[in-house]
Parts: structure tokens; C-alpha cells; sequence
């Protein structure tokens, strides 16, 4: 027997005349082992929660003619390695730029065009497209740049040199060098308002010079002693300046230094005006208010914005403490309106509104994410929409993955009047890090439906996600009574499937129940005494005490049958919802870090410190996998929502999928930096991860959702290492586009490809459909069938005036239509008669002994009816010579079987009177019809073997 057919499983009979017998032959082939890094299961999407980092945005306002509203406000914002480009009156989205291999150090716009400098390029976009790039000769990275008139200036990032580019042109053309002297490191570029062809720059000495860019002439010099007071030259480190703004007024500037001193100079006198002083780090901003009220607002490294008011010399109008985060990188007021825009390092820009020249500013809008890399990830909700996002900035945010203008921070109350009154920043009253969410959205509309743990807390907090605040409950494992030993800490919690009832775990083994809504205690598991098997395992001379294990993870099916805790020291143990009575402690080889499960297919995960997940059963309360992740400790896993799927993160920086029905690891890939946390899409959809480095959540798209994909097992020795997502898809326009690289096929090396035919003696048929052969045997019928009684009609067109007879009676005049016959006469059949088909095309180029594949290739290809007329334009003996040649040659090769007998039948139907009439085809139509016997007798006798052995067979069982 050949090697192929014994690959074979299935062999059937289609009941159908013998014109056109149909076979199906089923073949089972194994896959072959492909390279695993040609594909990847899942594809970088986008990031979720980038708004800006410590690159300071740049400010562009826009007003059309004839314009019922004020100017429309632009905001650009840095993002890293790419930029975002915002709408200021709803802080809506409208571009992202593509990402650079370099890190962006600044960024300006010039009407449409976007500028922005990324290592020792200077690159333009148009509508986030590149359209110029401009690279350093020097091939230093470039750190400052200012654009005025047709002249691109920029900053070397070591201070020594200015460069000078023509951008007058569609390609930005190179100019000169200015270089400075030794002793003056530039770390700024403005231009003064109506200076011509000059630049005035800052030094990281303090001092300050103005140039001539065109005669590259250093016009004159402000020396430091003038800018600073005694104070700030004693100390050189807090001399730099920091901040260099235009004022209103000609030839007025603003100067922030390192020292937290503000100095209003002119420069055309080259005299300060004034001075101020800001307590609470370095300048970081300044910016004149342009509205008619002279206001300066600064603000500063450690948070702080400070309004002065310079009609008083100077005077301090107000202070807000905190008014971000972290510190603020870019301040500025928008043109002739009473409304500040500040951008910090904490990932966030906000707008500020005053509503009378002398009040407090108020928080108009904002846009915000964390300012701390997110170390804990859930999804929310059953459409895949949200995600619940825990950091080590104290906060617990909403994430949507539709729109980010939807994402929000959960309230921790008022926060901030507390710490206006207590005078301590916002972060110091935040509550704790997250350590452990959970979460059912059953009654969300009802009371509290999310739960969470704290670092070293004895607490457990519930939270409205509908309500976007904290809940009503605060519950504390020191309730009051008198203890002999310590409560110990938090460490998981867990929400019932029903959502009434809140489960938590702590340090001490304690184990309690809340409802959800009326915030009572309702039960108390207890953990038994530590199995001897685990003493064993642990070297331990004494049992450890129930006080002493550490509960790691909390689960209950969905049923609420069965509460599941795992230990540190190695167990699972099962109690019984209802009686809180431990019926069964399965132990573990090794110590369990962490759990979840997947209540509709009732499989539990277990991270254990031997680097091992082991799934168990929870109904036979087995362990059914043990799936290896390499050396590296997990961090965290995820279940795929048909529970397929087990996906893991290491501290190798590698994300492994696991295949749970196999318990092979079928796709593996290296990213940059270390995922600290993931969660799968309930949609099955995108993955999602958060990294060691970044405030972002980032999405991964299965394509397995999207396209087919083949799942092969892979070895640690196939790992690729791929790159982030960015903050949207590479395609803007269409959201469809995104996915494109989506849809790319697999292409394993060594994949298995079914060849034309397995062996000689086999019988091979064409794989179509049946019914195109069975149509094409009735289309007569079907024809004659589908005919209209008769042709459509014209409507009438009834005359404007009609015609009356004459009489007594009011007849009216209606003329008969007289039947048109009119015979068109065409050229059609002079042009059929010269011109030949394509199939007599195909028929003239065969050849006895020829390969006949394209003619039959051509006749699959067409539809039947289509079949059926190129079968009638065969009206000379040759073409019927030719064809029965083709059917003998297809017959004797046992290829394309039903498709020659149904061809066959059509055939002999059509032209079979020409066929007996002319007695030169006599000879090729009994070859053919010997042909066909030999061949039909031959199948028959197969079939007949074959339903008899298999009638053997089934009688026989």
C-alpha cells in the first residue's frame, strides 16, 4: 500500500446515477512540526492610558473667519518615541505619530506641520505621516529646537553647538553651525517678538546670549550677575536657567533658574524689572497671561503652581500645592483666554479656569493615567470593554479599551481638602498600594460590586465601579475584640459568582465572609492544622499552627457550592459553602504563590514556586496539568475565556501560552521589558499587559480571533523577542486596516501539501460541490423551469389630450396598438462563426499524449451553465474529435471522475446525432465507450468489495 493511503480513514458512497458517481475519500494527515518563529499567536495592537510624559507640550490655537465659537485649541504631547496631537476643548484624540527608534527630546508645530527631534534626526509629519527628515551632520542627538520664519534652529543635546536648517523648501536643506564658547552650555532657543534674524539663549551657567543667525555674530552677552541676586550666584548648581518665555511686552522675558528664582528682564536695557521667588524645587515653566490681566504663572519640580501678579511688583496671588502629582514639565495660557493648561510627569495635562482676575483658579478638565507603572490588571465586565488597573501611585482606575476619554480614577473621597488642611501632599493620603481585585458585575447596579486588598492593611474595601467611587463598607480583620495574636495583613480577596458575598484571606490563615450588601459578617472558614506531608516537605520540626498559614489565594465556583483557599505552604483546601466545614486539602509538591479560576469549566491554576502551573479539577479535585515556565519566578497567569488556554508572565520578560487539552506550549515571545500583570480579553479578542516601565496597559490581538492559525508546540530554543504596541494602529483612517497584519498566513516550512493525486490506481475526484455537477445534468430542466410566462411589458403612456368618439354617448378614442415586429439584425453570428471559444481554444493546442490539466482546470472553473453553452459551440467534427480525446485521457489517468461522466452525459445528450450520423467519429466513440466500461466495471467491483467487508464487519460486531 502506498505511504499517503494509509493516511485513509473514510470511504463513503454517494448515491447518484453511474453519469455522475460521487466519492468521497477523507484523509487525516498529522501536522508537521513548523518553525515556530515565523508566527505569532498574538500581534501588537496599541496602548491604553499614555497622555504625556516629562517633554514640555506646545500650545497652537487656531481661529477661521467668520467663526461663531473662539479658536480651536491643539495640544501636542510627547508619548516617548511617538507624540499624540489633542483637541483642548474636549481633550479628545485626533492623531498619533508613528513610533522613532530614539526617544522624542522636543517637539513645536508650524501650521499643519508637526516638528519634532528625535536622536539626530528632525523629523516633519503632516496628519501623522512623515513627509521630511533632517539629520545632524555632526551625529550628536539633538535637545531643543525653535522654529521662526523659514529657519529650523536646534540645539546640540551636549549644549555646544546650534545648527541651522532652511526649511523654506519641501526638503529641509542644511544651513551652518553656530558654535559657542567654552564656559557656555546652551540648553535653550527663544526668539524675542519682532527681533529680526535673532535668537536669544539660554546657558546652563545662567547666563544669557543674543546671536544673529544669519552673520552667526554673537550680538551681545547678559551676565549671570545681573540675572540672579547674591543668593542664587553662591550656589552654581542652582544658577541654570530653566524656563525662557516671551512676555506681551517687546523686549520683556521671563527667566526661571534651578533655585526656584523668577526674574522679569529686559533685554533691550539689559535691567530685571523684577523679581520673585517660589518656594518647592526648581522652575520648570513660566508663561504670561495674554487676556489684559498681567499675570505670570510658574511652576515648579515638586508639583506646585504659583500666580503672581506683576501690577503689584510682583506680588504672590495664590499658591496651589500638589496641582499635580509629580512634577509639572510645561505651563502655559492659552491666547486671550482666562484658562491655563499645565503637563506633568504625573501622566496627566489639566486645564484651569479663572473666573475673575483675582479668584483661585478651578479645575476645568483634565486628561489623565497613571503616573506609575500599573502592577495589577483585571478585566471588568463580560464585554471585554473595560479594565479595572491597580498602581503604585495609590489609585485604582477604570481603563476603557473603546475610548480613552471613558477611562477614569476611582474617588478615594476628598482628598483633596484634607490635604489642604492637614498640609500634607495628595499621594501621602491615598490609601495603600493594591495588591489583590475582585470583582462580579451581577448586582452592580445594587451595591458595591468590586473588592480590594492593600499592602500590609488588615483592611478589605469595597468600590462602586457605577457610582466611580469608593463603597460603603470598609471591613477590618481587628474588629474590636480582644486578640491573643495579631490579624495580620490582606492578602486576597474574592466575590462571589452570585455577587452578594465578599470573601477575604489573611497572613494569619484567617479566612471570613461579608455580604456585599448589608456589609455583615455572615461566615468564618477555618483552616485545619498543616498536613504531615507538608512538615515533611518543609524540614519543619514542630506543625506549623493554623495561625501560622498564610492564605495566597481565594476562589468559589459558580455555583456557590464550594470555597477553595490555597496556602503558602502547599495546599488547596476545599470547604463546603454553606457549613464552612473543610471536606478535602489536596498538597501540593511545592508552595502556591497565587490561584485563580475559571468558573464555567471548573479548572483551578496554581502558580507554585518550583516555576510550575498546575491545573486541578475542582470537581475530582485532581491535579490534570503541570505546565513548566522555564527558570524565571511567575508573576501572574491568565485562563483564555473557553479555558483553551493558559497564558503566563515571567520575570524572564517572556509571555508563554500554554495549550491545556495538550499541555504543550504552543507560542512564546520575549518583550522589552518585564509584564508584571495580564489579563485576557472575556471576548477572547486582546490580551492585555502591564510592564515594569511603563504607565501605559498595552494590548495584545489574538489572531487566532481574527484568522486561522496554526497551533504547534514550540521549545524555549524558538522564542522571538517582539516590540510594544503603540498608542493606536499603525492606520487611523480605518479601524478595519488596523488588524491587517492581523491576516497574515501561516507559512510553516515543512507543512504537508495534498499533492494532485495519491496513486495511480486511486480514484480521484475534482473536491466541488455536488450539485454543480447535478445542475449542469438538469439545466434544462431547471432552464424551462425558471421561465417567465411571458415577456415583461412596457407600461402604457396614456395621451395629454384624449380622443372622444362621436355619438350621443361620451366614448373615448383608443387606439389599438399595432404589434411591432421588428427583426435587429446583428452581426452576432457572422462574429461566431469566425471567433473560436476558449474551450476550442484549449481543445486545438491538446495533443494526444498531453498534459490535459489547464483544459479541465479552465471547465472547474466555470459554472454550469457556462459549461453548457461552450459544450454547444462545438459544431465541427474536429472539436468533437478533440473532445472525446480529452474524456479518454482524463478517464485512463482517474482524475476528476464525477466531472468527465457528468461532461460525458451533456455530451453525448447534445451532439449525439452528429455523432451516429458521421461515420468517421464511429471509431474514437467505441473507444471511448470501451474506455468507460472498463473503467465503471473496475469502481463497481471496488465498491462491492469494499460494502461487503464492511457488512462482514458489522455483522460481525
Amino acid at each position: 500500500m502506498h505511504a499517503y493511503a494509509r493516511s485513509i480513514s473514510t470511504i463513503w458512497l454517494v448515491n447518484a446515477p453511474l453519469s455522475a458517481l460521487g466519492l468521497v475519500l477523507i484523509i487525516f494527515i498529522p501536522p508537521s512540526q513548523g518553525s515556530p518563529g515565523d508566527a505569532r499567536l498574538f500581534a501588537p495592537f496599541r496602548a491604553l492610558g499614555l497622555v504625556t510624559n516629562h517633554i514640555p507640550f506646545y500650545l497652537q490655537t487656531r481661529s477661521h473667519k467668520g467663526a461663531t465659537e473662539g479658536p480651536r485649541i491643539h495640544l501636542l504631547t510627547c508619548l516617548g518615541r511617538s507624540w499624540a496631537l489633542w483637541e483642548g476643548g474636549k481633550m479628545t484624540l485626533l492623531f498619533v505619530g508613528p513610533e522613532e527608534p530614539d526617544p522624542i527630546s522636543c517637539l513645536t508645530m508650524e501650521g499643519d506641520a508637526i516638528w519634532v527631534a528625535s536622536g539626530v534626526h528632525v523629523i516633519k509629519y503632516l496628519r501623522g505621516k512623515i513627509v521630511a527628515r533632517a539629520t545632524n551632520p555632526l551625529g550628536t542627538p539633538l535637545a531643543s529646537m525653535v522654529i521662526f520664519g523659514s529657519l529650523l534652529l536646534a540645539l546640540t543635546e551636549d549644549g555646544r553647538r546650534m545648527l541651522v536648517w532652511d526649511i523654506s523648501h519641501d526638503e529641509p536643506s542644511f544651513s551652518c553651525t553656530v558654535q559657542f564658547d567654552n564656559g557656555f552650555t546652551a540648553v535653550m532657543v527663544l526668539h524675542p517678538a519682532t527681533y529680526l534674524n535673532k535668537v536669544l539663549l539660554a546657558s546652563g551657567e545662567g547666563d544669557l546670549q543674543l546671536w544673529n543667525v544669519r552673520t552667526q555674530t554673537c550680538i551681545h552677552k547678559f551676565s549671570s550677575s545681573k540675572l540672579l541676586t547674591t543668593q542664587g550666584l553662591a550656589n552654581m548648581t542652582s544658577s541654570a536657567i530653566t524656563a525662557l518665555v516671551q512676555s506681551p511686552a517687546i523686549d520683556v522675558v521671563g527667566i526661571g533658574f534651578t533655585s526656584g528664582e523668577v526674574s522679569v528682564y529686559d533685554i533691550r536695557a539689559d535691567e530685571r524689572l523684577m523679581r520673585m521667588f517660589m518656594e518647592g524645587g526648581a522652575i520648570r515653566g513660566l508663561s504670561f497671561r495674554s487676556d489684559g490681566h498681567q499675570v505670570l504663572a510658574s511652576v515648579s519640580s515638586h508639583g506646585h503652581l504659583a500666580l503672581w501678579d506683576l501690577n503689584s511688583g510682583g506680588r504672590l496671588l495664590h499658591l496651589i500645592k500638589g496641582a499635580h502629582d509629580g512634577a509639572i514639565s510645561a505651563v502655559q495660557w492659552v491666547p486671550g483666554q482666562p484658562i491655563l493648561i499645565t503637563s506633568g510627569e504625573d501622566n496627566c495635562v489639566k486645564q484651569w479656569l479663572f473666573d475673575s482676575p483675582t479668584a483661585a483658579p478651578r479645575l476645568l478638565k483634565f486628561r489623565s493615567g497613571h503616573h506609575a507603572p500599573p502592577h495589577l490588571i483585571r478585566y471588568y465586565g463580560e464585554d471585554g470593554k473595560q479594565l479595572l488597573t491597580a498602581s503604585a501611585d495609590r489609585s485604582l482606575r477604570y481603563t476603557s479599551v473603546v475610548r480613552d476619554s471613558r477611562s477614569f480614577e476611582m474617588s478615594q473621597g476628598s482628598l483633596v481638602k484634607k490635604a489642604t488642611t492637614l498640609s500634607k501632599s495628595l499621594a501621602a493620603l491615598k490609601f495603600p498600594s493594591i495588591t489583590s481585585i475582585a470583582y462580579s458585575t451581577m448586582r452592580s447596579k445594587d451595591w458595591d460590586d468590586v473588592l480590594t486588598a492593600h499592602t500590609d492593611e488588615p483592611f478589605v474595601r469595597s468600590w462602586s465601579v457605577s457610582n466611580k467611587r469608593l463603597g460603603k463598607h470598609t471591613w477590618s480583620y481587628a474588629d474590636g475584640a480582644k486578640r491573643k495574636s495579631s490579624s495580620g495583613f490582606v492578602k486576597c480577596v474574592c466575590v462571589s459568582a452570585c455577587g452578594n458575598f465578599g470573601i477575604a484571606g489573611s497572613s494569619t490563615g484567617e479566612i471570613h465572609m461579608w455580604n456585599m450588601q448589608s456589609g455583615l459578617k455572615r461566615k468564618t472558614f477555618k483552616l485545619g492544622p498543616c498536613p504531615q506531608a507538608v512538615t515533611e516537605r518543609l524540614h519543619a520540626t514542630s506543625k506549623p499552627k493554623a495561625s501560622e498559614r498564610c492564605i495566597t489565594g481565594l476562589a468559589t465556583d459558580a455555583l456557590n457550592r464550594l470555597v477553595i483557599a490555597s496556602t503558602l505552604d502547599g495546599t488547596l483546601n476545599f470547604f463546603d459553602f454553606h457549613t464552612t466545614k473543610l471536606d478535602y486539602t489536596l498538597v501540593l509538591s511545592s508552595s502556591a504563590q497565587s490561584m485563580i479560576l475559571h468558573r464555567s469549566s471548573g479548572l483551578l491554576a496554581v502558580v507554585c514556586e518550583d516555576v510550575t502551573v498546575r491545573v486541578v479539577d475542582i470537581e475530582t479535585r485532581r491535579i490534570v496539568r503541570e505546565l513548566s515556565c522555564g527558570q524565571a519566578r511567575i508573576l501572574d497567569i491568565a485562563f483564555s475565556p473557553d479555558s483553551r488556554w493558559i497564558v503566563s508572565t515571567s520575570l524572564d520578560s517572556i509571555i508563554r501560552t500554554f495549550d491545556i487539552p495538550t499541555g504543550g506550549l504552543i507560542d512564546a515571545f520575549r518583550t522589552p521589558s518585564i509584564a508584571t500583570s495580564i489579563a485576557f480579553s472575556p471576548t477572547n479578542d486582546f490580551l492585555a499587559t502591564a510592564h515594569v516601565d511603563s504607565v501605559g496597559v498595552f494590548l495584545w490581538a489574538n489572531r487566532a480571533q481574527f484568522a486561522e492559525v496554526t497551533l504547534r508546540t514550540v521549545s524555549e530554543k524558538d522564542i522571538t523577542e517582539v516590540s510594544m504596541p503603540s498608542m493606536q494602529g499603525d492606520v487611523e483612517d480605518d479601524a478595519l486596516e488596523a488588524l491587517s497584519g492581523l491576516t497574515i498566513e501561516d507559512k510553516p516550512v515543512d507543512v504537508f501539501s495534498t499533492p494532485l493525486q495519491l496513486d495511480g490506481d486511486l480514484v480521484t475526484l475534482t473536491l466541488l460541490p455536488r450539485s454543480r455537477w447535478q445542475t449542469l445534468l438538469n439545466l434544462e430542466v431547471i432552464q424551462q423551469r425558471n421561465q417567465p410566462t411571458e415577456p415583461p411589458k412596457k407600461p402604457e403612456q396614456a395621451p395629454f389630450f384624449i380622443p372622444t368618439l362621436p355619438g350621443v354617448e361620451h366614448r373615448f378614442a383608443i387606439e389599438e396598438k399595432k404589434e411591432e415586429k421588428t427583426e435587429k439584425k446583428t452581426r452576432l453570428d457572422k462574429i461566431m462563426a469566425k471567433s473560436k471559444s476558449i474551450l476550442q481554444t484549449k481543445l486545438a493546442k491538446l495533443k494526444k499524449g498531453t498534459s490535459d490539466d489547464e483544459l479541465f482546470d479552465y471547465i472547474k472553473s466555470l459554472s454550469p451553465a457556462a459549461i453548457d453553452i461552450e459544450l454547444r459551440s462545438l459544431i465541427t467534427l474536429d472539436h468533437l474529435r478533440q473532445f472525446m480525446y480529452a474524456l479518454k485521457g482524463r478517464l485512463q489517468s482517474h482524475r476528476d471522475f464525477e466531472a468527465v461522466q457528468t461532461l460525458q452525459n451533456v455530451f453525448l445528450r447534445v451532439h449525439g446525432e452528429i455523432l451516429i450520423d458521421n461515420s468517421e467519429l464511429m471509431s474514437e466513440l467505441e473507444e471511448l465507450l470501451e474506455i468507460q466500461e472498463k473503467e465503471s466495471e473496475r469502481i463497481l467491483e471496488l465498491l462491492a468489495s469494499s460494502l461487503g467487508t464492511l457488512g462482514f464487519i458489522r455483522d460481525t460486531i
